[in-house]
């Protein structure tokens, strides 16, 4: 038994060590001096959005990009009350959802690739903020390299609490991840709130064809098919000025929810590499959650789960510590309570995943 814990051990740290190799690998982009040239269309699904929409258009009108080169299509998911937009300065329109899938995500993007008449396509949520400097930063990447596809990062608008602070914590952890993938050249994952292809990648692609029966997974789905089809034309954008700060949950009911959704689309990856790390981290948490328990009614001695949790801590602490600077530049907070915490949180994630429902946007989902 100890043996076997072991390892798993040497195998969840020697993949993570990957991960910071492959997140150091990925130099840091900063945008140049160039002519903005790169025409972009946002895409904003949303449903019942009308708190934050008006924080996200705010922050677009601020945008240092020529508005004669990006527009803005807000798509109605069926929310309860009519979205009044004010008057920008930029391109906007908003167009009805049109339901063709069990995905309302991707049927959003897919209905509003019909009116997309820019080159690139760019896609984030109702409940975020974009820098100043965002569309600027993606142009002149794509300017200079050879890409139908750029992801990019994403972090929280913190306030005081713990619930915030672990929520950061976690997504810190898939950020890492997410970059030091790119880095070891094995891409398979990303996030929609920050997410750049062209209008042609994705008619290649056929669009969500072949996983649109999977509610979630708009990004990570055409990630993979891009990766695999195009491996070269997918990059990852690590820029500071290009990372787009969203909202965290507000009850730990709808947190554990929202990370569920996120994990249900992990059996469906193409990705051999994103399937066996996720494994692994999986068993790396179970093993340590099966461990306490296993000292507690003393099959196993005390120190051997002090010495697994230790190793665990050390190798979880490189990655979060690099990638928490790049995200925001300042301290973790709260790491050794939600170290603590989080193993349970998600291997209860994970295992719920595979056979219950959810709810997102006042619906329910099943797996």
């Amino acid at each position: 038994m100890i043996f076997g814990l072991f390892t798993i051990l040497a195998i969840y740290v020697i993949s993570i060590s990957l991960l910071v190799y492959g997140f150091l690998k990925i130099k840091k982009y900063q945008k140049q001096d160039l002519e903005p040239k790169t025409s972009f269309t946002i895409i904003v699904p949303f449903r019942n959005e009308k708190e934050n929409l008006p924080i996200l258009l705010e922050s677009f009108s601020k945008l240092n990009y020529p508005t004669d080169l990006f527009e803005v299509i807000l798509v109605d998911d069926s929310s309860n009350e009519r979205f009044q937009v004010s008057i920008v300065n930029y391109q906007l329109s908003i167009i009805d959802n049109i339901r063709k899938s069990n995905s309302p995500k991707k049927d959003a993007i897919t209905t509003a690739m019909q009116k997309v008449k820019t080159d690139w396509v760019i896609t984030t949520d109702a409940d975020c903020i974009v820098p100043e400097n965002w569309l600027l930063t993606f142009d002149h990447y794509i300017q200079k390299n050879k890409v139908s596809m750029l992801a990019g990062a994403v972090t929280y608008d913190c306030q005081n609490s713990f619930l915030h602070h672990f929520q950061q914590l976690d997504l810190t952890s898939l950020q890492g991840a997410t970059i030091g993938s790119f880095g070891l050249n094995k891409g398979f994952m990303c996030n929609g709130a920050n997410f750049a292809y062209t209008k042609s990648l994705f008619e290649r692609l056929n669009g969500f064809d072949g996983n649109n029966k999977i509610a979630s997974g708009d990004d990570v789905f055409l990630l993979q098919k891009a990766a695999e089809r195009f491996p070269n034309e997918v990059h990852y954008l690590k820029a500071q000025e290009a990372i787009v700060v969203t909202k965290p949950t507000e009850t730990w009911k709808a947190l554990f929810y929202q990370r569920v959704r996120w994990a249900a689309k992990t059996s469906s990856y193409k990705s051999t590499f994103g399937k066996f790390l996720g494994l692994i981290v999986f068993f790396g948490n179970l093993t340590l959650v099966i461990s306490f328990f296993f000292v507690f009614l003393g099959i196993i001695d005390y120190p051997i789960l002090v010495l697994f949790a230790f190793f665990k801590f050390i190798i979880d602490f490189g990655l979060l510590f690099i990638t928490n600077h790049f995200l925001t530049e300042t301290r973790i907070k709260s790491l050794l309570l939600s170290s603590l915490l989080y193993p349970f949180f998600s291997s209860a994630v994970a295992l719920y995943s595979l056979f219950g429902s959810y709810e997102w946007k006042d619906r329910q989902f099943k797996k």
